[in-house]
Order: structure tokens, then C-alpha cells, then sequence
């Protein structure tokens, strides 16, 4: 079975690097922490005391870290070299920060790594993937760094200014693609051995990297790349790990212990230090005896779903190219608001038979509404979302018509909110279906948030958080106070429902009644 020692980078918090260390040590495994050397003498005094007598700790030769510099490479390198001389038996080194935490037991961890013979590191082409989102690009290689830019920018810049402008730019070591990825990896002990020993006979490569800005993402990425065949490297972390719409690592609370126990990673960063609670059932869990956890992959894509919602719809204002712009005093905009999109749709076209206006679908939603050659309009959603009000004016001209209908997704509360303060009359109809669990599943795998094989509790837990979602887009659009607003559900009584249809959309009450009791109305 896998024997994995730990690499263990850590600069505070020395109670709970004590804790984590016991916890990573006592199924079997061992572990080399590097403290910064920044950190104070205390403690460092303090995690030695608190691991003194445990043999299946060691410490490595501390240098002072910097972030983005060498030095946590450097680091990274004392720990790992560390562990191979004190533990022999060792099959994988796993690098963790301080701020990790196992979301698996042992058991589990150990026999994944057993099933798949690899090293796990991400590896990206770093001059073709724009895997780096922002601040500078290939100058990270191209130039040399001798300053840190977070602790002297001005030099930092300075420096690449005057290289830039003297030509003095440079070529990676001959022979090396450089790749990035992820700094938090899993490597197997004969590629540790094959980097170390690479490393002792190309000291060119070390010299390189020394000077590349922020190394940790390309050193060891580069040299798996170039060592271990590509059938033997898996290109992804098994640290679960995401980022927010600002670009700082996302860190996990004590709601999230369902959520992280259910991604097919083995640990996860960042644990906040605060959370005891979260500390505590992630303990529990990873000493469980023989257990194999149910796991997907869809962390990411949730946790993008479920913030966003907060987000979409409650920052709003009108835009500044839309002043002016608008679908005019004495046209009426009727608008279909309803969830199950075919729902709405298949209304909409009813009422369009019964007589009144054609619909153009979910124009500020959907990606390929039914929508007529109108200079470009038709083919750009973010067109349309950009200039709601003008858009509408444009579709009205080319329609020739004072009447338009449209539908909308009860999520898009900046379009309900933006058309109502337009110049001319609008129509809402809420149309509120049956929404139970088949759907919410299915809704899910539509838009990509779980997968067919998720685990029971996480696809409670997915739908629990959609239905919730529904229900506050209900409550937001009742906020909207919006002027003229009818309603109808799936259990009204269908004669209620006729004289709503009647009054949204105009049309006769005869033919209001012939729709309202159609059996699939809400199907």
C-alpha cells in the first residue's frame, strides 16, 4: 500500500500545525515540515516541542520565503530531500500548506494512490494556455526577477523596465518546454529521484528558475513534463482548490464539509483557521477505517453557480448608452416570466394563435433566440444585454408593431428591473410551475452542475440550494413592485386562470378559457 510522506510548508498557527502533523501522521504516514525562516523563533520552538518524540516527523533547513520568489521552491526542495533520507519506505510525497486538510480518509487516499500509478501535478504549456489571468506573462521567464514585487514594486519594475529597453531578454534552458500549473502536487518517489538528480547535473536549470518570477507554478511542472513519460502524469491537482471573481484562493467554512467530502480530490485548501467545526469533521472522517468515499467533479462549477447568485440580478443600473434609448411611450411589452422555459414557450405561441403577438423567446437569455436579421442584434447576447431597452426598440421598428412579447428567466432580475423603468407600458405574466425534485436533478445535468454519478448526500444537498434559489427569485421578483404583474399556478382553478390570460395578453376570454384548459398547460 501507498506510504506517502508529507511536505509540509508552514510560516504561523503553530498549535494547529501541531494538530494537522498528528492527524497526517497517525495512519502510518510521515511528514517534513519547512517553517519559515521568517517565521519567529517561537514558533518554530513551539511546533518541535508539540512533535517532539513523533518519528514520523522530521524538519527541514529553513530558509526565509518570499511569495512568488525561489525561495519557496527552495523550500519545497529542503523538505522533499528531508524526507527521502529519513524515510526509505516512502512511495509519493504530497506538498500541503498549512492551510490544508484531508476531505478523504486515509483509507481511501492510500488505496486511490495504489489504483493509479502517476504523478499528479498540472501541467499546462506556459506560452500557449493563458493559464496566468493577470499581471505580467512571459516576462516571468523572459527577464530576470531579483526583487519582489509584492515587498519592492518600484524596483521590481524598474528592473524589467531597463532590461526590456536594453534587449536584455533570454531563452529557457536548452532542451525544456516550461510548463505551469498548480504548486500543490502528488509526485511518486522515482520522480523525486529523477528531479533531484537532474538538478545536481543541470545546475543551469537552478541558476534559470532562481531568476523567473513566481517558480513555484513552473519549476517542478516543468521538470515532471521533461522526466516521466506523459502516460504517467496526470495533468490535474489532487488539492481541491478555487478562486473567487477577484482572483484570491476561496476558503472553506464549516457549511462546506459536504460540499468538499464530496469532490474527487484528497485534500482541500484553504480550511479556514477559525473553523473548528470544519477542523473537527474532517479528523473524523480521515481516520475511518476502510472507508472508500463516493465522489464528482463538480466542485468547481458549483461553487461558481452557488456565488453567483448573489450576484446576478442585485447589481444593477441603467446604462449609460441605453439614456435616450428606449421602446417608447405608447408601445406595451408583454413579458412571459417562468423557470421551465418550454413552459413559456409553448404559452406564448398559444396566445400568439388566440391572437395576439408573436414572442421572440428568451431574448436576454438564451443564446439563439427566433430572431430576425437586425444588423447584428440577432446574433450577440451580450449585445442584447448591453442595450436592453435599445434592442427592443429596434426589434419594434423592424416588426412594425406597437406590441412586443418576450420571456424571461425568473433569475434575470436586471432585465425585469431595467424594462420597468422604460417610458412604455408592460405586461409581466408569472407563470409558476410544479417544481420537484425530478426536475431540479435534471435542471443539474442540464447546466452542468452535476453529474450522473454524483453522490446522494451532494445531489440532496445541489437540489436543496436550487430549490432555495427558486423560491428567492420568486420573493426578488415581488420586490420588484412592478406595475401591472399577473400571476398564474399550476393548482389555480382554470377559470381564474382564463381571466388572467385575458387580462395579460388582450385577447378574448373565449379563447383565454380554450387555453387555460389545456391539460399540458404547465407540463
Amino acid at each position: 500500500m501507498a506510504r506517502i510522506a508529507y511536505i509540509l510548508l508552514c510560516h504561523r498557527n503553530p498549535d494547529a500545525i501541531v494538530r494537522q502533523a498528528k492527524l497526517l501522521t497517525s495512519q502510518g504516514d510521515s511528514l517534513a515540515i519547512h517553517v519559515d525562516a521568517r517565521a519567529g523563533k517561537g514558533v518554530f520552538d513551539a511546533i518541535q516541542t508539540g512533535l517532539r518524540g513523533n518519528t514520523n516527523v522530521v524538519f527541514a533547513k529553513r530558509v526565509k520565503c518570499g511569495w512568488g520568489e525561489w525561495s519557496l521552491v527552495q523550500a519545497t526542495l529542503n523538505a522533499v530531500k528531508a524526507a527521502t533520507q529519513a524515510f526509505a519506505f516512502t512511495t509519493h510525497y504530497y506538498l500541503l500548506s498549512g492551510d490544508c486538510m484531508p476531505i478523504k480518509p486515509a483509507f481511501h487516499i492510500h488505496q486511490y494512490l495504489d489504483d493509479n500509478d502517476a504523478d499528479f501535478i498540472e501541467n499546462r504549456d506556459f506560452f500557449t494556455s493563458y493559464w496566468i489571468k493577470t499581471g505580467i506573462r512571459a516576462e516571468r521567464l523572459t527577464y530576470r526577477h531579483w526583487f519582489n514585487e509584492r515587498s519592492h514594486q518600484w524596483a521590481f519594475y524598474a528592473s524589467l523596465k531597463v532590461q526590456q529597453t536594453l534587449r536584455l531578454s533570454r531563452q529557457p534552458p536548452k532542451g525544456l518546454q516550461i510548463m505551469i500549473g498548480s504548486q500543490w502536487w502528488c509526485l511518486r518517489r522515482g520522480t523525486v529521484e529523477k528531479i533531484l538528480k537532474f538538478i545536481r547535473m543541470r545546475r543551469d536549470i537552478v541558476r534559470f528558475f532562481r531568476t523567473t518570477w513566481i517558480p513555484d507554478e513552473t519549476f517542478f511542472q516543468t521538470l515532471v513534463y521533461h522526466l516521466v513519460p506523459r502516460t504517467e502524469v496526470q495533468s490535474r491537482s489532487l488539492t481541491f482548490l478555487t478562486f473567487s471573481d477577484y482572483g484570491m484562493p476561496v476558503t472553506f467554512h464549516a457549511d462546506h464539509f459536504e460540499f468538499l467530502r464530496g469532490q474527487d480530490n484528497l485534500f482541500a485548501r484553504k480550511i479556514s483557521v477559525t473553523a473548528a467545526g470544519l477542523h473537527a469533521k474532517l479528523a473524523e472522517l480521515f481516520v475511518l477505517p476502510n472507508r472508500i468515499e463516493e465522489t464528482t467533479n463538480n466542485g468547481v462549477a458549483v461553487f461558481n453557480f452557488v456565488t453567483s447568485q448573489g450576484r446576478f440580478g442585485t447589481r444593477y443600473a441603467p446604462r449609460f448608452w441605453e439614456q435616450g434609448r428606449t421602446l417608447g411611450a405608447g408601445r406595451l411589452l408583454q413579458v412571459l416570466v417562468c423557470k421551465k422555459w418550454h413552459v413559456a414557450q409553448r404559452l406564448a405561441g398559444q396566445i400568439h394563435d388566440a391572437g395576439g403577438p408573436g414572442n421572440f423567446g428568451y431574448v436576454f437569455d438564451g443564446d439563439r433566440p427566433d430572431l430576425p436579421a437586425m444588423g447584428g442584434f440577432e446574433n450577440s447576447r451580450a449585445k442584447r444585454l448591453q442595450h436592453r431597452r435599445a434592442f427592443l426598440n429596434v426589434l419594434a421598428e423592424h416588426q412594425k408593431t406597437d406590441t412586443l412579447s418576450i420571456c424571461v428567466d425568473p433569475s434575470n432580475l436586471a432585465a425585469l428591473a431595467d424594462l420597468a423603468g422604460d417610458e412604455s407600458m408592460m405586461h409581466v405574466l408569472e407563470i409558476t410551475c410544479e417544481i420537484d425534485e425530478a426536475y431540479l436533478v435534471g435542471h443539474a445535468e442540464r447546466i452542468g452542475l452535476s453529474p450522473s454519478l454524483m453522490p446522494t448526500d451532494a445531489r440532496n444537498a445541489l437540489v436543496a440550494n436550487l430549490r432555495a434559489t427558486v423560491n428567492s427569485e420568486t420573493a426578488a421578483i415581488r420586490k420588484l413592485n412592478l406595475p401591472a404583474m399577473f400571476r398564474i399556478k399550476f393548482s389555480d382553478d382554470r377559470t381564474e386562470i382564463a381571466e388572467v390570460l385575458a387580462g395579460f395578453s388582450g385577447i378574448y376570454p373565449e379563447r383565454a378559457r380554450f387555453i387555460a384548459e389545456d391539460a399540458a398547460l404547465f407540463v
